[in-house]
């Protein structure tokens, strides 16, 4: 497999630390508020990469973070009286919900900093004792960029003045020095006992010591990915892997991995500039399944520009897939097509070429299609659809859905247990022989937008 490393900045062939085990780290939310479209966006980026690891056959612990002490949490509990505990737990559980919806795998570890800060004092213990780090007068402790002759070699970004610049803080030694543990600053203060003094963590700390603790490698490197938004490349990835080789020696990880902006009328997509689409609102009007395919359409790398005009034809796409599955529905054996398997998995190799993937996608139902109306009773054919289909999920996390139930979203379960009535009222009629009102109950389901289809598997609807 390939994978473009965001520090080399070029593509590069992806060998494991150990053969035939993955270790990814990726960066989580901090949980003050709903998850946006750029949290799925990244969120379904790496679980991509996930998928297609996995299915090149690599056993793959894959770990991503809770940021459940932060300054917005703070600020949260100071507005709404809350406690940290209760903020935290709730938007974690939002945001799970969101991922759920979006068909993205739970990670297999899913620490939160506040259950990781031994872990965090061992590191700042080590940066202190080698000459690393050093504690201001008013308890705070930062890490010293000056000893470090590595830093900034990650990403390559410390050339700009601007994107050095930090808050300016009495006894800082340099403008871009960061802080590894912030002493308590009063009653409104969230505070922590550390050998330290009381406090809490600096933000940077938080995934060293969560790598450290649950996936971390000895050697040159601690894990073979780490990943997050591209936003986050500098300061955060490099001022990770500042502090954990100067702490441990070699390397944070092999390689590094950033997913693109998501970007509304050409900005990129924030809280300060007004524009943040949260997931929850997206959710209201489309399927978890169709806001994934569309946000997974445009490669990982790139900036992606929401549009839901190009939202509504991503949609279109992805029914094609839900209109072959519908002509195969009930078709239960499989019959494995090694051709489309390789084709598809060898574009996701490449570094999740994902346009290269969803032509092999569109090639398959076009094909798929006019071999059905050549032979539909051929039930290889059928079998190897269903095979392919459930690939396609597998891989990409599309086309799991029933058939049917796809083509009902949007309508709420009010409506639902009408047309349901309506239905089984119309079966009643057609035993009975009345053929009138059941075209009557047909007619009134069409003018509400429903289209009724009788299968040997039962009367279903569809959302016109």
């Amino acid at each position: 497999m390939k994978i473009y490393d965001s520090h080399l900045k070029e593509k590069v062939e992806f060998i494991p630390i150990k053969e035939k085990e993955v270790r990814i780290y990726v960066c989580g939310p901090t949980v003050y508020d709903d998850a946006h479209l750029g949290h799925a966006r990244s969120s379904i980026s790496f679980d991509l990469l996930r998928r297609t690891l996995e299915c090149l056959g690599y056993k793959v612990t894959f770990v991503k973070n809770f940021t459940d002490i932060d300054d917005k949490i703070i600020k949260k509990m100071n507005e709404t009286k809350k406690s940290l505990k209760e903020i935290t737990e709730y938007y974690i559980k939002r945001y799970l919900e969101d991922m759920d919806a979006l068909n993205v795998k739970r990670a297999d570890i899913e620490p939160k900093a506040t259950q990781s800060l031994e872990a965090m004092f061992e590191i700042i213990q080590i940066l202190l004792d080698k000459g690393y780090a050093y504690k201001l007068p008013n308890g705070d402790i930062y890490f010293d960029v000056s000893k470090d002759e590595e830093y900034c070699k990650l990403s390559n970004k410390c050339q700009d003045d601007e994107v050095v610049h930090r808050v300016e803080i009495e006894g800082k030694k340099n403008p871009a020095d960061f802080a590894l543990w912030k002493a308590c600053k009063g009653e409104s203060d969230v505070c922590f006992d550390s050998p330290f003094g009381k406090g809490r963590p600096g933000w940077h700390i938080e995934c060293s010591a969560m790598i450290k603790k649950h996936i971390a490698y000895d050697g040159e490197y601690e894990i073979d990915i780490h990943g997050g938004g591209a936003d986050l490349f500098f300061p955060h990835h490099e001022n990770e892997e500042a502090q954990s080789h100067c702490a441990y020696g070699g390397h944070l990880a092999k390689y590094w991995m950033h997913n693109g902006f998501v970007q509304i009328n050409g900005e990129k997509m924030s809280k300060s500039l007004g524009n943040s689409f949260f997931i929850k609102d997206a959710l209201k009007h489309y399927s978890g399944e169709v806001l994934r395919f569309y946000l997974m359409s445009t490669h990982y790398r790139a900036p992606l520009n929401f549009s839901e005009e190009d939202l509504i034809a991503s949609k279109k796409r992805l029914d094609k897939l839900y209109r072959l599955k519908k002509r195969i529905y009930g078709v239960s054996k499989k019959q494995q097509d090694k051709s489309f398997e390789e084709n598809l998995l060898n574009a996701m190799s490449d570094d999740l070429n994902i346009s290269k993937a969803l032509a092999v996608v569109d090639e398959f139902i076009k094909d798929a299609n006019e071999n059905l109306d050549k032979n539909p009773k051929d039930k290889i054919l059928k079998q190897k659809i269903v095979s392919n289909i459930e690939f396609i999920n597998k891989l990409l996390g599309v086309g799991g859905s029933d058939a049917y139930e796809y083509f009902q979203a949007g309508i709420d379960e009010e409506t639902k247990k009408k047309i349901e009535e309506l239905i089984a009222k119309r079966s009643e009629a057609k035993k009975e022989k009345n053929f009138e009102l059941a075209d009557k109950i047909r007619d009134e389901l069409k003018e509400m937008g429903i289209s009724i289809q009788d299968t040997p598997n039962g009367t279903k609807w569809e959302r016109v």
